[in-house]
């Protein structure tokens, strides 16, 4: 097994800078970079670190994790040293002199830490959602996943199937004597109570994907309803040309920004109207499809009273676009005066959290496919009678295979290589 080595701490210049070192020689190679002294295990220590020449490279603190209690299961050091890129660069080419050493791949580190069980795989990947979280909902979520989330869920399963197994045995072996006992249903009752959990969290994968890679919220009405101006007024610059002239707006435009925690893309969509103009018309079909698949569609309207479009949900918020118009106004918006907006900001986020408020903590399609798979089993199983108890346990356990794929217990080699290519060299 080869010992790896990393820049931990990003690429950027700074004061300090983390070189990750692991594998079977690393102590061997930290020990040869401080001749003459010793590493005490878990206890950071400040050491001179030397090249194979004796000139002295930087002072560091340096860190040395025991196989078994270090973050990749594997011997580790951490050399904590000065952020400057000739250091840095010095150092990299001293470790790489050590035979047995090379240099780590993307995500290396966080793969052993898998493979030597300190990791299991929807830790991986919550890990990777929170290297990249942008706002603090995306934080929370990848977050709770990378605590083991999703691990703790499947192993609360895991034991009501096993102890669905068992009652079904138990049923077998006493199946000629006269015991007064709804065999069936204390089999099916743990297994119904797992398909309720487990659909669940299918149910609210979607609102948990959007969190991750971000909403969208569609601006649609008619033409010259103060769409474009209220999208410059929510981006805080002019992102979009306004005009007086109708159909001034005849592509999407999208605005991606933090909003109360959430990754929110506002969609400027082109006005609706009659119209001879075949872009404009190609601009409205593009807007009204963005619009339909949208999280939530903001309908201005140009006067009081006026009807609204079709709202396609019940959070759908319908405001007059132009409030200034009409001073003793309650409850419109204007991107030209700013009034209304923060309100509308405010409902907004309001809407997306009741969203996601209590949505567990599946994310991927891959969670989910695992997830679904399992459920389909499940499903058969809680609702055909227990007349086969052979194939019912065949089943029980296709249903723990699923979930053993879902944390990265089986087949999922391929997958992992896709994995660990979006994570950063240190890591």
């Amino acid at each position: 097994m080869d010992t790896i080595y990393a820049v931990a701490s990003g690429g950027s210049v700074a004061g300090v800078c983390i070189v990750r070192v692991s594998g079977p020689r690393a102590k061997q190679v930290a020990l040869k970079l401080m001749p003459g002294k010793k590493l005490p295990p878990r206890s950071p220590v400040v050491r001179r670190l030397f090249d194979s020449g004796g000139e002295l490279i930087d002072i560091a603190l340096v860190v040395f994790f025991e196989r078994g209690r270090s973050f990749t299961g594997q011997e580790t050091v951490e050399l904590n040293i000065h952020g400057s890129p000739a250091i840095i660069s010095k150092l990299l080419s001293e470790i790489g002199k050590f035979p047995g050493t090379r240099a780590a791949q993307a995500g290396e580190f966080t793969r052993l830490a898998l493979e030597y069980g300190n990791l299991d795989l929807t830790q991986v990947e919550g890990l990777g959602q929170l290297l990249v979280a942008e706002t603090e909902e995306q934080r929370r979520q990848a977050m709770r996943v990378f605590d083991r989330g999703i691990g703790k869920l499947v192993d609360n399963w895991r034991k009501s199937l096993i102890k669905a197994a068992s009652t079904l045995e138990v049923a077998i072996d006493f199946s000629d004597e006269d015991i007064d006992l709804d065999w069936a249903e204390m089999f099916h009752a743990p297994l119904r109570m797992v398909l309720d959990e487990i659909n669940a969290e299918i149910e609210g994968q979607q609102v948990r994907k959007s969190v991750s890679s971000g909403f969208e919220v569609a601006l649609v009405g008619a033409t010259n309803v103060g769409k474009s101006t209220l999208l410059n007024a929510l981006a805080g610059r002019e992102v979009a040309i306004t005009s007086s002239i109708a159909g001034t707006t005849r592509d999407v435009i999208e605005v991606r920004m933090n909003l109360g925690g959430y990754l929110v893309s506002f969609l400027d969509t082109a006005g609706l109207r009659e119209t001879e103009d075949d872009i404009e018309k190609i601009g409205m079909s593009a807007g009204r499809r963005r619009a339909e698949n949208a999280d939530l569609r903001v309908v201005l309207l140009e006067n009081p009273g006026d009807s609204a479009p079709t709202v396609l949900d019940t959070d759908d918020i319908v405001l007059v676009g132009k409030m200034d118009r009409w001073p003793n106004m309650v409850g419109g918006v204007s991107g030209q005066t700013g009034q209304g907006v923060s309100q509308l900001v405010e409902r907004i986020t309001k809407i997306l959290s009741g969203r996601v408020h209590g949505q567990g903590v599946i994310v991927s399609d891959r969670q989910a496919a695992a997830l679904s798979d399992a459920a389909k089993v499940l499903k058969n199983v809680v609702n055909v009678p227990v007349s086969e108890p052979e194939l019912v346990a065949m089943d029980v356990a296709l249903v723990i295979d699923s979930l053993d794929c879902l944390i990265g217990r089986v087949d999922v080699e391929d997958y992992l290589d896709e994995v660990f290519s979006s994570f950063c060299i240190g890591k």
